[in-house]
């Protein structure tokens, strides 16, 4: 579905990784994983299609990047749900409007309904509906995060540490439902610096863990 080869990217005269390549196939879940500053968060954007690659091939649905108009990737941005290190909300608008808010974007309100409040039983915000972002924990505006995510149904779920700033209990829980996304066949891709978050997970679904470092991505291997 996302298909990144021998791709290089080069930031302020510096080149940040070359030489990469990356399939997400559909029921895939890769960790990715590394030191600060090694182009985790730039990769994923290459996977979305927020940057362009300075040199190599990003396919997104068998099209390479390159060749889509802004609107073709608008497009296939919408089947992919991401959730951002720092997840932004409307601050004064209530958590079951900002999860429904992309399909309000896309032109589909009229699709909010029992799915939405299904949605939010998932994530365990049912209770929060009506509250407004401010007054969520950082575990909340996460699982928040997450369902506005794949509000639009996509078949790709990008998440940029998204335990990052919240405990160990709300981790695993936040973890265990992008596993169940991965069982209903999501391809998920998932940044990270926590390895013992990806030594918990790999007990519950077969994952790839990989390592960007130095330029080059590559398996984690056994010493993970």
């Amino acid at each position: 579905m996302i298909e990144l080869e021998n791709v290089a990217y080069t930031y302020g005269g510096g080149e940040l990784f070359s030489d990469l390549s990356l399939t997400l196939a559909p029921g895939s879940f890769h960790f990715l994983t590394g030191p600060s500053g090694a182009g985790k968060t730039t990769l994923l954007k290459l996977c979305y299609g927020e940057l362009v690659a300075t040199s190599g091939d990003v396919r997104l649905f068998g099209e390479d990047v390159r060749n889509m108009d802004r609107d073709a990737v608008a497009f296939a941005r919408r089947r992919i749900g991401v959730v951002h290190q720092d997840c932004q909300f409307l601050d004064h608008l209530p958590v079951a409007e900002n999860v429904a808010l992309p399909l309000t974007v896309a032109g589909r309100g009229g699709e909010v309904g029992s799915d939405l409040d299904d949605l939010l039983g998932w994530v365990g915000l049912s209770k929060q509906a009506s509250q407004l972002p401010p007054e969520l924990s950082g575990g909340e505006r996460q699982r928040a995060a997450l369902a506005r995510a794949v509000i639009m149904s996509p078949e790709v779920i990008i998440a940029d540490e998204p335990t990052g700033n919240i405990d160990w209990e709300m981790s695993q829980r936040l973890m265990a439902l992008l596993v169940e996304l991965n069982r209903m066949g999501n391809a998920v891709l998932v940044a990270t610096h926590d390895l013992a978050l990806i030594r918990a997970a790999k007990s519950q679904v077969q994952a790839r863990v990989l390592r960007l470092r130095d330029r080059k991505l590559m398996a984690a291997g056994a010493d993970l």
